[in-house]
């Protein structure tokens, strides 16, 4: 999660994908995976001919979808306007940190933004299923933004993940409904609500619901929530798990 936070804030650096920096991010999170893949193969335990390499290149870049192509579609189903250059940067950024994870050129990401949603929308449908462990973990992933968040927020940040997923995949992983859910429907099927700026979400219904108006108040509260979240992954000595080369008695 660090070396994943790390990746995620220095994308945003500038000059980020030409001096080098962004390779080396990159790379770290790489020897992450390959460190992942050692304690599995040291442990005895991953069961290889049913589930195959651990930390695939063929899921890796099915993570890098999830950060890149569902990003996208996540934003317009929230009427959040991206104009055709920006879309196509990012996913060129993509491509370019899919390139440094080491993925063959099989399992690239198309540079193009309406061809990796295409790609995207079709391996989705085969890859994406309901699984207890998959319920387990939003559950904990809930439960950590309900903790950090307060009441109104979290129940409003919620509705708007559910918007943003749409309700197919939002019930896959169980992802908890409320009433602010009928209010953001109005907005996923583009009935006008928002402006290119996405002004308005879900209207003062939802500011009278739960006590904030989420364009005023809840991105604001969830980017602050996301920059705690980002401390945490970064300061090591609040990870009460070991670390990666204790358990490798790798000292690096």
């Amino acid at each position: 999660m660090s070396q994943s936070s790390r990746l995620f804030i220095d994308m945003g650096n500038k000059n980020a994908m030409r001096d080098g920096t962004l390779a080396a991010t990159v790379t770290k999170v790489r020897l992450v995976h390959a460190s992942v893949r050692q304690l599995h193969k040291q442990s005895g335990q991953w069961d290889y001919e049913k589930w195959g390499e651990p930390v695939s290149q063929k899921y890796t870049t099915g993570a890098a979808c999830v950060f890149s192509t569902q990003i996208l579609q996540g934003m317009r189903n929230l009427g959040i306007d991206v104009s055709v250059d920006d879309a196509r940067g990012f996913m060129c950024a993509w491509h370019y940190v899919n390139h440094y994870l080491g993925t063959p050129e099989k399992w690239q990401l198309p540079k193009d933004a309406d061809e990796a949603e295409r790609l995207w929308n079709q391996e989705r449908e085969t890859e994406w299923k309901k699984t207890d462990d998959g319920v387990f973990m939003t559950a904990q992933a809930i439960k950590f933004y309900r903790d950090l968040l307060k009441p109104g927020a979290s129940d409003a940040y919620i509705a708007l993940t559910r918007v943003a997923l749409t309700d197919k995949y939002a019930d896959m992983a169980d992802l908890p409904k409320s009433p602010l859910d009928l209010a953001g429907k109005p907005l996923a099927a583009g009935h006008g609500l928002v402006s290119g700026t996405a002004g308005g979400l879900f209207g003062e219904a939802t500011q009278r619901t739960v006590g904030v108006n989420p364009y005023k108040d809840l991105l604001g509260v969830a980017s602050k929530a996301f920059n705690e979240i980002e401390q945490y992954a970064l300061t090591h000595d609040q990870d009460d798990q070991p670390q990666m080369h204790q358990e490798l008695d790798d000292n690096r």
